[in-house]
């Protein structure tokens, strides 16, 4: 059905301006962003085929992050424009995550972190970063220590610490991203937390925990491994 043929209470633009974006469906939503149909479908249908795109059943529209501007292009319909537009919507919604100011952000709890990395989660390769933080657990600075992973003939302790003793700061967390999406920690990233947690004591450098984010969530290793009480 061509748009101009649905009630103007089912049309995307009128349905939100009526009812607010919640009433709208994703499919809705996405329209409004491809704008307009071809000769024989609406925005909607090919908003509809966008989302089919998403082949693992989640449902999960991160996904739409992970699409080239030829992949939004194989759709009919979709042309290089309109497959820019939608690239530059899912760039935006990873920044609008992100604090304004981390310099006044304090971690209090491992959700804190998750919160504040989430954009983490949409990585397609394993990044490392280590969080900086002065005595009462404020963020000072921010630091990708490396991209590719935790695997000790490519990552040292020496190299999560050095920014932290380079400005005489107190406190670390180490974080890094699971691009498989299950936050478990690995053995390997058991050993490296209790390598980089030694190395830390022996600087007078706290660890205070190692984060391991996932797109199905977060995971504490201190928590994993005992230790509840850094924070």
């Amino acid at each position: 059905m061509k748009m101009k043929e649905l009630p103007i209470s089912e049309r995307p633009y009128e349905k939100l301006e009526m009812y607010g974006e919640k009433a709208l469906s994703n499919a809705e939503l996405l329209a409004i962003i491809i704008k307009s149909g071809t000769k024989g479908e609406s925005s909607v249908s090919i908003a509809q085929k966008v989302l089919a795109l998403e082949k693992n059943g989640k449902n999960n529209l991160r996904f739409l992050q992970n699409l080239s501007i030829e992949d939004f292009m194989k759709i009919k319909g979709i042309g290089k424009v309109k497959a820019i537009q939608l690239k530059a919507i899912a760039e935006l919604t990873k920044r609008m995550s992100k604090p304004l100011d981390i310099s006044k952000v304090q971690i209090n709890e491992p959700s804190n972190v998750a919160e504040l990395l989430e954009e983490m989660k949409y990585e397609k390769r394993e990044i490392v970063k280590t969080i900086i933080l002065n005595t009462k657990n404020v963020i000072i600075k921010i630091v990708d220590i490396c991209f590719g992973g935790t695997n000790s003939a490519i990552l040292k302790p020496k190299d999560v610490l050095q920014e932290a003793i380079k400005i005489g700061a107190p406190k670390i967390i180490l974080v890094h991203n699971h691009p498989s999406g299950d936050p478990t920690p690995s053995q390997s990233d058991l050993d490296f937390t209790k390598r980089v947690y030694e190395a830390a004591n022996l600087m007078g450098i706290e660890l205070l925990d190692h984060i391991v984010i996932g797109d199905y969530g977060f995971r504490s290793i201190f928590y994993c491994i005992g230790k509840i009480d850094r924070f």
